[in-house]
Formats: C-alpha cells, sequence, structure tokens
C-alpha cells in the first residue's frame, strides 16, 4: 500500500489502560486485555502499520483508577494509542451487562472516526461484544473486519450444561442465546477470524454455520522475550518474593505455580485437592497460587469472592498452612519475576482451567524456562505440542494432576529438557514478530480482495470516506416538499450533485421505506445519504441503507404497540389504516370524517383534529403507555414512541455524526414536519404548505418560503446562504484535502 495501515482494534469491556493493568481483578480482566496491548503496540512498530487505535469503553467510577477515564491515552509506542469511548451508565459494568449500550459505543465510535476524518483500513474486534460492534462499523462503512473471538458462546454453553448448571440459570447469568447469535452474524461477515490454536478453528468455530467460507487464520499469539526469559546467573529474587515466602514454612522447596483469577472455571479448587490429597507432593513442593489482588477477600466480586473464600477455607480443610501460598497482591510488572523464581526453585507452572482457548500464561512460563502441566482442552494440546515442554491432564481428574506435577518434578534430567525445550518452541513458534508480520500479510491481501459479505463492490473508498467528511446536511420531506415541481427538482438535484463533496442529503417521510425508495426510483432522485421514514421510527444510513439499530433500540423503550391499539380500538372518528400503513413502532390511523372536510373548512379540519388528539392523548396516559402523537394532512394521525419523530431522528443523526444543528437544513410541508422544523436546525416551509405549520412563523429559524415544492427548498437555501463557505474543523478540512 501507498500509504501505512491504519489499524482499529476494538475491545469492549474489562479495564484497559497503558501501564500496569489490573488484571485478575474480575473475569473480565484476564488474558484478553494483555493480548490486546501487547497485539497493538507491536503491531505499532511494524515498519507498514502507521496508527493502531485500540478502541474500549470509558469508564468513570470512584472504584476503579481515573486512569480508565482518559479519553485518549498513548501506548508507549509511536502510532498507537488508546481510545475511550463513553456509552451506558458511567460506572463499570461486566461484560454481560454491556449488551444494551453496545449501539451506543457504535455510534459515538462514528462520530469519533467523523471527528478525526481519517477513516481505518481494517476493525479488529475481539470477543463477542466487540465482535457486535466491529460488525456494524465494517457493514456501515465498507472496511473490512477481522474477528479474534477469545472463547465462544457455544464452547461456554456446552461445558457449563455438562457441568450441572441449569439452562435458565446460565442464560440468565451470560446471555449466551444473544452472544451466539451475535457470533454467527460475525463469522459470516467477517474477511477473517483469527484464532489461537488449530483446535479452536476446527472444533470450537465448527460449531458455527460458516455460510460464506470465511477464512479462519490460525495465528498464535507471541510473548515477549525481553519480559519473560529465564534467571540470569546473578539474578537476585525479587520483592514478591517476600510476599510469596511469608506463607511458607520451607520457602527454598519448588513451587507449584498457578497464576489465574480467582474464577470456578480456572479449576483452583481442584489444584488444591491434588495437592492436598498428595503426602508427597507436600514433602517435595509447595503450592503458589496468585490469584488477584485483595485486601479483604469479602470485598471481592461476587463469584472471585465465593472461590477465594473456598481456597483459604481449603487450606484450613486439609490442614495446609505453611505449605500453601495465596499471596494477597501483585503488580503485572512482577509476572516476569515470579515464573523466574519458579524457575530457580525448579518447580513447575500449572494451568488446569476447565477449558482455555489458548492459554497465554502458558507460553510465558515456557519462555521463562518453566515446564507446565495443562489441561487437555484447547490451545494447551497445541502448545505442548509445539513446545514438548510438559504434560497434559484432565481437569477433572484430581489424582491425574497430582501424578503428572510428582512425574515432572522428581525427575530432574526430564525438568531440564522440558525447561530448554519450551524456551526453543517459544523462539520457533510463538514470538511476536512472526505473529504481526504474517498479520500485516493478511490485512494488506484482505484490502486488497476482499469487501464485507453483503457490501456490493461498487462502494468505493470515496463514498466510505464521504460519509465520514460532509460538513452539512440537507434533510427534505418527500410528498409535496421535495416532489410536486419537475423542473425545480431537478435544479435541487444538480445543485447536490455540484455540492456532492461537503453536502449529505437526506429525507425525512411518513412514508415505509419500501415505498420511499419505490418514489425516489419514480422521481429519478439518487439515493439520499440518509432515510428517515415511517414519521421518524426507522433511520437506514449509507449508501446501501443499512438500519441504525441503535435509533431502534433507543425509541423501543417502553413503548408498548398492542396497549395503544387496544386502548384506541373504540374511540369514535378513528379508523385504523391497512397493513401496508403499519410498522412496529407506528400505529396510524385516518380521522374519519375529517378527510371529506379538510378542503372545504380548514379551520374544522384543525380544530376535529386537535379535539381527536386530546382523546386519545387521555385514553393513552390513563393506560400509562408511553406515546407521541402526530396529526398531518388533516386526515392522519400517527401513534408512535415517546422517543421518536423525524425531528428527534435528526437530532439523533446530529449527534452521531457530530455535525452541528446550524449546518442542518430542513425542509417540509405539513403536520409530521413540525418537531423538525422547530428548534436549533434551519427550518424551510415551502409555500404549498398545509394550515396546520401555520404557528411556526413565532420562530426565528424557520423560514416560510414564496416557492413551492423543490423551488421552495432552493429558496431556503439561498435565505440562508447555507451553502457560502464556512470554517470546517481543521480534522475535515485535512481529510478532504487529502482526499
Amino acid at each position: 500500500m501507498s500509504q501505512g495501515l491504519h489499524i482499529a482494534m476494538l475491545s469492549v469491556h474489562g479495564l484497559i489502560r497503558a501501564e500496569h493493568p489490573e488484571l485478575g481483578c474480575d473475569a473480565d480482566t484476564g488474558g484478553q486485555i494483555t493480548y490486546v496491548l501487547d497485539l497493538a503496540r507491536h503491531l505499532a512498530r511494524h515498519p507498514r502499520v502507521t496508527r493502531v487505535d485500540l478502541f474500549t469503553r470509558q469508564v468513570f467510577d470512584p472504584a476503579v483508577s481515573p486512569d480508565y477515564a482518559r479519553p485518549v491515552e498513548p501506548l508507549g509506542e509511536d502510532g498507537a494509542r488508546i481510545v475511550r469511548i463513553p456509552c451506558g451508565p458511567r460506572k463499570y459494568l461486566r461484560k454481560e451487562s454491556l449488551w444494551p449500550y453496545l449501539d451506543e459505543f457504535v455510534d459515538r465510535t462514528v462520530n469519533f472516526l467523523r471527528r478525526e476524518g481519517h477513516p481505518p483500513h481494517l476493525f479488529h474486534s475481539h470477543y463477542a461484544d466487540a465482535g457486535y460492534v466491529g460488525h456494524e462499523l465494517s457493514r456501515f462503512l465498507g472496511i473490512p473486519l477481522f474477528h479474534t473471538g477469545h472463547s465462544l458462546g457455544r464452547t461456554k454453553r456446552d461445558r457449563l450444561l455438562a457441568s450441572g448448571e441449569a439452562a435458565d440459570t446460565i442464560e440468565l447469568r451470560y446471555r449466551l442465546r444473544q452472544r451466539i447469535r451475535v457470533e454467527e452474524r460475525v463469522f459470516q461477515h467477517a474477511a477473517c477470524v483469527i484464532c489461537s490454536t488449530r483446535q479452536e478453528a476446527d472444533t470450537q468455530w465448527g460449531m458455527y454455520q460458516n455460510a460464506y467460507d470465511t477464512e479462519l487464520l490460525v495465528l498464535p499469539p507471541g510473548t515477549d522475550a525481553s519480559l519473560f526469559s529465564p534467571p540470569a546467573r546473578h539474578w537476585h529474587p525479587p520483592p514478591i518474593r517476600y510476599e510469596v515466602d511469608q506463607f511458607l514454612r520451607h520457602p527454598r522447596r519448588p513451587m507449584i505455580l498457578a497464576l489465574a483469577r480467582a474464577d470456578p472455571r480456572k479449576n483452583l479448587r481442584r489444584l488444591m485437592q491434588a495437592y492436598a490429597r498428595s503426602p508427597r507432593l507436600q514433602d517435595m513442593a509447595n503450592l503458589v497460587i496468585v490469584a488477584g489482588n485483595r485486601d479483604d477477600a469479602r470485598d471481592l466480586p461476587g463469584s472471585s469472592r465465593d472461590e477465594m473464600t473456598q481456597l483459604l477455607l481449603d487450606v484450613d480443610k486439609f490442614e495446609l498452612y505453611g505449605k500453601v501460598a495465596l499471596p494477597k497482591h501483585h503488580d503485572v510488572t512482577e509476572v516476569p519475576e515470579l515464573y523466574r523464581l519458579a524457575v530457580r526453585r525448579r518447580g513447575v507452572f500449572v494451568n488446569a482451567a476447565l477449558t482455555e482457548p489458548f492459554g497465554l500464561t502458558l507460553i510465558e512460563a515456557a519462555a521463562s524456562g518453566l515446564p507446565v502441566v495443562a489441561t487437555h482442552d484447547g490451545g494447551p494440546r497445541d502448545i505442548i505440542h509445539n513446545c514438548r515442554n510438559g504434560l497434559l491432564v484432565d481437569p477433572l481428574d484430581v489424582g491425574a494432576i497430582a501424578r503428572a506435577i510428582e512425574e515432572v518434578l522428581s525427575d530432574r534430567a526430564r525438568w531440564r529438557r522440558f525447561s530448554e525445550a519450551g524456551r526453543a518452541g517459544v523462539r520457533r513458534h510463538y514470538t511476536w514478530t512472526a505473529h504481526v508480520n504474517r498479520y500485516v500479510r493478511q490485512v494488506e491481501s484482505a484490502i486488497q480482495r476482499l469487501r464485507p459479505k453483503g457490501v456490493p463492490r461498487r462502494k468505493t473508498d470515496a463514498q466510505r470516506r464521504r460519509m465520514l467528511t460532509f460538513d452539512r446536511l440537507l434533510v427534505c420531506d418527500i410528498d409535496n416538499t421535495l416532489v410536486g415541481d419537475p423542473v425545480a427538482l431537478e435544479k435541487l438535484l444538480a445543485l447536490l450533485r455540484r455540492e456532492h463533496q461537503h453536502l449529505g442529503f437526506g429525507v425525512a417521510t411518513g412514508r415505509s421505506l419500501e415505498l420511499t425508495l419505490e418514489v425516489l426510483e419514480q422521481h429519478r432522485i439518487h439515493r439520499p445519504d440518509m432515510l428517515i421514514t415511517s414519521v421518524g421510527t426507522e433511520i437506514h444510513e449509507g449508501p446501501y441503507h443499512d438500519p441504525a439499530d441503535g435509533w431502534t433500540q433507543h425509541i423501543s423503550h417502553r413503548w408498548n404497540r398492542d396497549a395503544v391499539v387496544a386502548e384506541l380500538a373504540d374511540v369514535e372518528g378513528l379508523e385504523l389504516q391497512g397493513e401496508d400503513g403499519q410498522r412496529p413502532f407506528k400505529v396510524s390511523y385516518f380521522v374519519d370524517g375529517l378527510r371529506a372536510a379538510r378542503d372545504d373548512d380548514a379551520d374544522a379540519v384543525q380544530d376535529g383534529g386537535r379535539r381527536i388528539e386530546r382523546e386519545v392523548a387521555e385514553r393513552l396516559r390513563k393506560a400509562r403507555v408511553r406515546f407521541t402523537t402526530v396529526f398531518s394532512h388533516g386526515q392522519f394521525l400517527d401513534i408512535l414512541p415517546l422517543r421518536a419523530s423525524k425531528g428527534k431522528a435528526i437530532r439523533y443523526l446530529a449527534d452521531k455524526w457530530g455535525i452541528p444543528y446550524d449546518r442542518i437544513l430542513v425542509a417540509g410541508d405539513s403536520g409530521n414536519d413540525e418537531e423538525m422544523l422547530r428548534g436549533d436546525t434551519l427550518g424551510v416551509v415551502v409555500g404549498n404548505y398545509s394550515a396546520e405549520l401555520e404557528p411556526l412563523r413565532r420562530y426565528s429559524r424557520v423560514h416560510f418560503a414564496t416557492g413551492h415544492y423543490a423551488a421552495g427548498i432552493l429558496e431556503g437555501i439561498a435565505h440562508y446562504r447555507f451553502l457560502e463557505p464556512r470554517q470546517a474543523p481543521a480534522n475535515i478540512q485535512q481529510s478532504q484535502e487529502h482526499s
């Protein structure tokens, strides 16, 4: 490529910061954080990469460090940074609670990219929640998506069911149905799915439908040899030694080291039981379990608190005082020293997790020269096969765990072979240099050859860039506003073509999407950048009109369509429109008796319409239904969710795309345009308007044109001098210069 790659990584949940990330605080602060930070840094060092942005969630919470509220944080490498996007409540949330707010994350990421003015070449999502965000961004902007699952919902559900948990309990706690649906969508859409192991590619992703033959690339993560290495000849034990040794009666004995968060899936209690039931192990080695940080175990979050409490109780139950260390504090920078301490004491590293998608700690231990005993599930099988530095065990077999540890520790020659083979295997198979070189080749190939599934190839880079860089927006109603005067319409369309580079174009209509596209085609109007349809209850964006799922999520709050229909079934003068007029978030009626009168007595029509609106509102309020009413053209009454309308939809798009209200010109002719004409936008009422808009004359930002239909829109553009050059944000100007 002529310019270097710009890669946008997405890792939504957890606590991510550049220095001293807090690992093991809960189930969301584990190996994924280490992986994405390391990948971002090493990608930034690659000569063909100029920028790496790691997008995560912004958190304002006194319970965590203020570092996680910083909007942007450098990652310590030129061109690499963490970008924090606010979504949902300000406080820290576990990943299962984030699903309702992910559309906010999508929209605000779009806004950030627009402000920056430089869309990335690639999105790379990590885990299912970021997969949802990446899928929406990729689909809308036409930018390829890579995805790394880290763990998969189907695999997790099967293992939880096998462990005896009830299906309803699993769903309530983990929301796996939604997660699995998202994983299916991401798998079918992504340009490439990166797997850490062949078992993940063949077995775990094999449980999902690969309808488009998405490429599965087995690319194990690397390890940093400058951090993880054996103790040097004159190595001095680090301060973390005192945190460990204060628990031990014979601290110089070999260490059985486990490093994992306090979580039942990490299987630490079975490791404790294996040690407790083997007098031989207790005589030859100490057990050291480093399971996050705590001041008081009672203050840990739910499952971590329960697990840590059980581990402490097991020490008492099996009378393991002086033999087991459960250090309360450690820093991420001390982890390499823990491995070296275990190597110096000729110990063994144990990862007995019930399921292990990869096992980054096994690579770190191997690079440090520490032999391993690991679960026979998932990634450890590939690692032991490649490094030949330890033994695999059934994590449910306590006796097998004990025997494997004894076997490693009791044979010094074997211990030495495992130690040397582990270091050689990591150098051969698990370096970050090899990882990012192959990664970059794959990205460049994807950009050249692939588009996200379902996006036509005619969608060019220029179209995508334009959606992120136009600096003002024209939004028009269709019937009796945009159409009605073919000559004026052609003049308006010519102006839109001429101002294409900086002027966005949208329509806002009561029609459905299908009828909107039909009338646009009938009048040969090029497809707008944004479609607000069904009286503001539906938004579609981009050249291919992708639905704005965030808007749907927003307006669905406390909406009960069935209750509206039931409450208004016997209101005199209301006639439910046919099926074509109904939508999920719109109940539409004819106001019977006003249709015939509307041309003869406009005042009577308005009075009758207001009377029926009042009666409808009273009924719905008594039924505690949340609603908005829109009366238009002297005959139509629409009931919408409280949060929905054309005006609210325009403001949603303005906030999402970062377009100032005074750079949005809206044009309409009837009552269902009233709200979008009021407010801080620039309003134009065309000359052929309905009488219901007459009260808007008192608004300073509403211009009543003399010209009818599109001629009135052109008059409004001239009145506001809407197309005259204005000072655009610097990043938008730069983007246009570079385009």
